[in-house]
């Protein structure tokens, strides 16, 4: 069965972990091989599947390091079943098929060998993450969240747990799973930080701001000094145009944490339309300052430049929004 392949961070995150990158040097893959090919040995063998598994599986794992995941799979899978069971060769060349199904976005054949490579090394963090993804992308909550407690040393059942397990699946962009697991966080500790900030996330996301804004004002209420809940409430109150109370809760924001571009974008937005152009430039190159390659703030500085009859500067701005944008494109 094939699903959706994890999300881009999620499956960089875990390749840098397995040290799948694209940046080994021929050098380094062969010593790998070398490696591979030594650690190969003719334990667990049957005779007939010696020298051809041995082969299999050093092939296997040279192709998955060069990021071809589909023809390691093609060169194990009619191996593995000769290999014998509690091998080092069995455990290797599931790890191998485990991985490679994985990053291929087969996550329903990647689970039993993810299963089994960890039951054969049950404290490696790298394959619970994994089993963790797999799990809440094939919507086995669950076994996800074991899976993620797994990973930072908690309870599955605690409350910590339901949290994180949340996290993980907001950013898997599961949100009705996630929103599961993070109500039923707050059920079980109703101070528990970050979780309504996260449940405010997903509210915001599906336009339901009311509900949002009152999410974030429970988290503000356990934490004071959350600076994304402030800026959250001040992107509500944006988007309501009740420019006031977002400039405070922006300003705010900024107070609590000036490194971050988001509020000094918005507060330029907020200043503009209040009738307060110096306020909202200072702002805007603010947000450029911390983050040059913003298009939003080149093109809303680029609007307030037009508008305030500086039309050179103006074209300047605009040029390298359009620029930026070309460059996500």
């Amino acid at each position: 069965m094939r699903l959706r392949a994890p999300g881009a961070d999620v499956a960089i995150a875990i390749a840098l972990l397995w040290g799948l990158t694209p940046h080994h040097t021929a050098g380094q893959r062969l010593e790998q091989t070398r490696d591979d090919t030594t650690a190969v040995t003719s334990r667990g063998l049957t005779p007939e599947a010696q020298t051809p598994a041995a082969a299999a599986i050093a092939e296997a794992r040279k192709q998955l390091d060069a990021g071809q995941a589909a023809p390691a799979i093609a060169t194990l899978e009619p191996v593995v079943s000769r290999l014998a069971p509690e091998s080092t060769e069995r455990r290797e060349a599931v790890q191998i098929l485990g991985q490679a199904h994985y990053l291929s976005g087969h996550l329903v054949e990647a689970i039993p060998y993810l299963e089994e490579a960890r039951r054969a090394q049950p404290l490696d963090p790298k394959l619970s993450y994994a089993l963790g993804t797999a799990y809440a992308q094939t919507r086995a909550p669950v076994k996800a969240r074991e899976a993620f407690a797994r990973v930072f040393h908690l309870v599955p059942e605690s409350a910590a747990a339901y949290l994180l397990s949340g996290q993980m699946m907001n950013r898997l962009e599961l949100e009705d799973l996630a929103e599961a697991e993070l109500r039923e966080a707050i059920r079980r500790d109703p101070r528990l930080p970050e979780a309504h900030y996260l449940l405010a996330q997903i509210a915001i996301f599906r336009s339901r701001l009311d509900e949002g804004l009152a999410l974030l004002r429970k988290e503000l209420a356990i934490n004071p000094a959350h600076a994304m809940s402030l800026y959250r409430v001040g992107d509500v109150y944006s988007r309501q145009q009740k420019w006031p109370e977002a400039i405070d809760a922006l300003q705010q924001s900024i107070w609590m944490n000036p490194y971050f571009s988001g509020p000094y974008i918005l507060l330029g937005k907020a200043y503009s339309r209040t009738g307060q152009p110096g306020p909202a430039e200072d702002m805007l190159r603010h947000a450029i300052e911390y983050d040059p390659n913003n298009k939003s703030a080149h093109y809303l500085l680029g609007q307030l430049l037009q508008q305030t009859g500086r039309p050179e500067e103006a074209k300047r701005e605009f040029a390298i929004a359009e620029k930026l944008q070309g460059d996500i494109k």
